[in-house]
């Protein structure tokens, strides 16, 4: 039997506001209890890391090498953010650890510090990034799927307020069912990757197709979600802010990396070759 809790439903220590209303579900076996959530995150890491071992041939990666960088991502990225949430509530950290410890620990800024820490392992490994990049795009999109489709399982209601017929119960009323438009959404950016890969030419176009459809559909997505800070001033969401990153990375890619060099290439290519008949042609 699953059984669940708020955080809303404890007191709130002093300076410390939760930023979004979160249910936690748990499976009870015995006196275990399994976070659903949490078994839906470690069933998609499996499936991203098992699609990996294909999208690796696909994009001219040796596997074994990409199986290693993928699970020190991971262990990186809930390192790193762990470490991030303990340093922006440290006082809190110490007179309450285990809420602190309770709280989601991916973020963006951990996130990116993964980024980083991962180009830096694949430099000293001497694997191309691009192309790593390239293998790794569906299997982030799988991940993400099996994470939406956790959060619908968790009981987690996180859309906005709405009067739409296809609206779902919540405690703040009928609202958007945005982890199914997201599972939707993921899965078909997953498949529009997959082949793209497969027909790739040149290394860097379907990782940057992913980060720049990725964060379009984190962008879109997060208009239809609770805003993270209730009570904010900010323009946009910090996802929001996260995802207008991977566009600009991903546009950045497709306007001047290998793949945009190839299509002038080939444009010149053509364009020389009209010329010589052309001029064939008048001989």
């Amino acid at each position: 039997m699953a059984r669940g809790y708020s955080f809303l439903a404890k007191p709130c220590p002093p300076g410390f506001t939760p930023s979004r209303f979160i249910v936690h579900s748990f499976l009870s076996v015995g006196r275990l209890h399994l976070p659903v959530f949490g078994l839906f995150a470690a069933a998609g890491l499996m499936a991203a890391m098992v699609l990996s071992q294909r999208t690796a041939r696909w994009a001219r990666v040796d596997a074994g090498a990409l199986w290693d960088a993928g699970m020190g991502a991971v262990f990186s990225a809930f390192l790193l953010s762990r470490a991030l949430l303990v340093a922006e509530n440290f006082r809190t950290s110490l007179t309450h650890p285990l809420l602190v410890l309770e709280l989601p620990s991916l973020t963006a800024a951990g996130v990116i510090l993964t980024a980083i820490a991962t180009a830096v392992y694949l430099r000293r490994r001497r694997l191309p990034l691009l192309r790593v990049l390239d293998a790794a795009a569906p299997c982030a999109a799988l991940l993400s799927v099996f994470l939406e489709m956790g959060r619908m399982a968790d009981g987690r209601r996180e859309g906005m307020p709405t009067t739409a017929r296809w609206a779902i119960a919540s405690r703040f009323g009928q609202v958007h069912p945005v982890e199914i438009y997201s599972t939707i959404a993921w899965l078909a950016l997953c498949a529009a990757l997959l082949g793209l890969l497969r027909l790739a030419r040149r290394a860097g176009g379907t990782g940057a197709w992913g980060l720049l459809l990725g964060g379009l559909l984190l962008f879109v997505t997060d208009f239809f979600r609770l805003p993270s800070e209730l009570y904010g001033t900010s323009w946009f969401d910090r996802v929001q802010w996260f995802a207008l990153i991977l566009v600009t990375s991903g546009g950045l890619m497709l306007a001047f990396g290998p793949a945009a060099r190839g299509r002038a290439g080939r444009r010149s290519g053509n364009a020389a070759a009209l010329a010589g008949k052309d001029i064939g042609d008048a001989l």
